[in-house]
């Protein structure tokens, strides 16, 4: 169970979808144990998962468990390919096989869902950032205990987990669902001064960066200082993303100042590429600021990190005493509205190798798991985005947008031609299509079903049917 505490309020729902993991030892040693027990599962207690949003203090936890059996790594063999169309192509992107409960051979999974938002993570050397992805989407890229083991990225798809879909599918009794879902590219470490070279990669829309919180033998620091000192490690993490951006900025500034020398009407963009490249000279991320639709329009084509949603990852301790700690520590550092997620490893990687029965039920009885939907929930806050349906017999299908989307945008997000010949959408809230017991019964009730014209902002868990003609 997923706990969210914002101010004085607080609001609880459930977890679902693939179980988090950060490994303690940042990749961990490989083990050879054959799986993992029930009762090995519950054996200690005192683990917490906690998601909390910068200065704004909103923070969940729940409580976990774990054993002293011994972990086991299981890594398997990998194969190159990504994701086109559906189909897996040779590609330098590393997609490994989907590791199965309680061992023996995966099963590459080839299509990916609908409406994808691509989250990449990115971390210094030994944060437990493969560990991380690994755990999240249940495969197995490569991780040692020693720096640079991510040579390449690696691909990985969550879904979002959405029961209403399920519901409302199952009621239109649809050949196919498609949820929603984020695909995270998995970046070799940060090396610092590189810049823009290996660790950040490019077209993501959201970052989470990958902290370490603890100490191990298994896995020595990759630099001097404290390894468990990850504010220190947010603050060397956002110089080195502006550092990335102010190399871009700062030769495009030069650029635009001799064009604007001969063209007036360049002067504003290169005054913004100025006050840009200043910000990023101190070290301040540009998304700590405002700007306006024509200066981003500007900055596009350097593709800047810093303006990019950014999540902080906490590989913490497994002893970790306040499971609000993390947070605590990182306001001032980060920039005010960064979420920030904190989690130790084992116990949620044990689970993660589980059979789904057995998985599931510890989750529910204990209050485990729930790491991939904590992580969606923050992508798609800090994305701003919403969720709306599209059912029938062939396909029921969640679409991702940012909220404030108009019903002809949302159209077009479905099919081009809805949106050119657009004339007319039907909306009506997803609990209550199910209440109704399907799209036909909600539309014969009257009064469930509303007809919006163009410009009508869709709302989140909208079911919309579009009238179009072209």
């Amino acid at each position: 169970m997923l706990v969210v505490e914002a101010g004085e309020g607080s609001r609880r729902s459930r977890g679902g979808g693939a179980v988090f993991a950060i490994s303690s030892a940042a990749g961990g040693a490989p083990n050879t144990s054959a799986g993992v027990s029930r009762e090995g599962a519950v054996g200690r207690l005192g683990r917490f998962w906690r998601l909390g949003i910068g200065a704004a203090g909103v923070s969940s936890s729940c409580a976990a468990s774990h054993s002293a059996v011994s972990r086991r790594r299981g890594l398997g063999t990998g194969q190159r390919g990504v994701f086109s169309g559906g189909v897996c192509q040779a590609s330098p992107v590393e997609r490994f096989r989907r590791r199965p409960a309680g061992g023996g051979e995966g099963r590459p999974s080839a299509i990916l869902p609908a409406s994808m938002v691509r989250v990449g993570l990115h971390g210094f050397p030994n944060s437990g950032k493969t560990t991380f992805f690994n755990a999240l989407t249940g495969l197995d890229a490569p991780a040692a205990p020693h720096p640079y083991t991510t040579a390449s990225p690696n691909l990985g798809v969550l879904e979002v987990p959405d029961p209403m879909l399920e519901q409302a599918a199952a009621l239109e009794r649809s050949r196919k669902v498609s949820p929603a879902a984020v695909e995270l590219v998995d970046h070799p470490a940060v090396r610092p001064g590189s810049g823009r070279g290996a660790g950040w990669g490019k077209g993501i829309d959201a970052m989470v960066m990958v902290l370490r919180g603890h100490r191990s033998e298994l896995a020595p620091a990759a630099s001097d200082g404290d390894p468990a000192d990850f504010a220190s490690q947010a603050e060397d993490l956002q110089m080195e993303a502006a550092l990335a951006d102010f190399e871009a900025f700062d030769r495009r500034r030069e650029r635009i100042a001799k064009e604007a020398s001969a063209d007036p009407a360049l002067r504003p963009a290169a005054e913004a590429v100025a006050r840009a490249a200043a910000l990023l000279a101190e070290g301040t991320p540009l998304r700590a600021r405002s700007w306006s639709e024509p200066e981003l329009r500007v900055f596009r084509d350097m593709d800047p990190l810093t303006l990019l949603p950014c999540i902080w990852a906490v590989n913490t301790a497994e002893d970790e005493a306040d499971p609000a700690a993390p947070a605590s520590r990182l306001r001032g550092t980060v920039p005010p509205g960064d979420p920030v997620l904190a989690a130790p490893a084992l116990l949620e990687e044990e689970l993660s190798r589980l059979d789904p029965a057995e998985r599931k039920e510890l989750s529910e009885g204990l209050g485990l798991g729930g790491g991939a939907a904590a992580l969606i929930q923050a992508v798609y806050r800090a994305l701003g985005l919403i969720i709306f349906y599209t059912l029938n017999s062939k396909e029921s299908r969640a679409w991702a947008v940012p909220g404030g989307t108009t019903a002809r945008k949302a159209a077009g997000k479905v099919h081009s031609d809805m949106e050119r010949g657009f004339i007319r959408a039907e909306a009506a809230p997803v609990g209550e299509v199910i209440r109704l017991g399907g799209w036909a019964a909600a539309r014969a009730a009257g009064g469930a079903v509303r007809v919006e014209g163009k410009d009508y902002p869709v709302r989140d868990r909208d079911v919309l049917s579009i009238r179009f003609s072209v």
